[in-house]
């Protein structure tokens, strides 16, 4: 059986913030129940496994796993949160004399080696614009609105007759963005804040109200929320719909 295991579930700047005294952020730093690293995810399977993602904190989270190598990452977009952690797995590579495998849609390899061309050394590259399979899962992207910082990617996974999407940054999806989100066994979906109360014009990440009226649409049979800042608070009492939940550090969740 395939598990999935959430390694951050964090936002872009994670949790607690270094500036920050709220409330969430003070709970983060003392217990740690809200503390929350930038947002990756890790398929385990009796067919190999890989990662979603390779953010910041990828060290940590792989320290975390007692992992000393990723042979295979899927990335949904280029931005720092998603990619920061490049570097060092490439390190890693170097050291071990290994080659990793990146996979991402050709645009988004293309943004990645012109930020660190020196990647390319270290890391195989394919582009995934017409599907892959990885660890006997067959794997479709598409591009999704992320609002004010453009575009990222979201994976639906099938496998054994298991469907599932990851799609950790979005906001306003269309019709046609949201076609794929139907017939799902498990969404797991992107949620900065519980209510975002920044004008709609200046935000990038779905509202837990917002993804409520998107799973009511799509009805996936379970939905688990990420990419979570310090506006949610794991200590409170958060209305969800029917079979959701906040994804937490750690939690393991069967692909099956």
């Amino acid at each position: 059986m395939d598990t999935l295991v959430f390694l951050g579930t964090g936002d872009a700047m994670g949790v607690p913030r270094v500036y920050c005294e709220c409330d969430v952020c003070r709970e983060a730093r003392t217990t740690g129940i809200n503390r929350r690293l930038r947002s990756l995810v890790m398929v385990e399977g009796p067919e190999g496994g890989f990662l979603i993602d390779c953010g910041p904190d990828w060290r940590g989270q792989m320290e975390s796993q007692g992992i000393r190598f990723a042979e295979k990452i899927l990335v949904t977009h280029a931005h720092f949160d998603h990619i920061g952690g490049l570097p060092e797995w490439a390190d890693a590579c170097r050291r071990l004399g290994r080659k990793g495998e990146l996979y991402a849609p050709q645009e988004v390899i293309d943004t990645i080696l012109k930020q660190f061309p020196w990647l390319a050394r270290h890391l195989m590259t394919t582009a995934v614009d017409k599907g892959i399979e990885l660890g006997g899962w067959k794997i479709q992207g598409w591009k999704v609105c992320h609002g004010y910082n453009g575009f990222s990617y979201a994976y639906r996974l099938e496998k054994n007759g298991f469907r599932w999407v990851y799609c950790s940054d979005s906001i306003g999806l269309n019709e046609k963005e949201k076609q794929p989100l139907h017939d799902l066994d498990l969404l797991v979906l992107g949620t900065s804040f519980v209510h975002e109360t920044a004008p709609y014009e200046t935000r990038s990440v779905y509202d837990m109200r917002e993804a409520a009226e998107l799973l009511a649409e799509v009805r996936p049979k379970r939905a688990l929320y990420t990419h979570m800042s310090h506006d949610v608070d794991l200590n409170r009492d958060i209305p969800l719909p029917p079979n959701v939940a906040l994804a937490r550090t750690g939690m393991k969740v069967d692909l099956a």
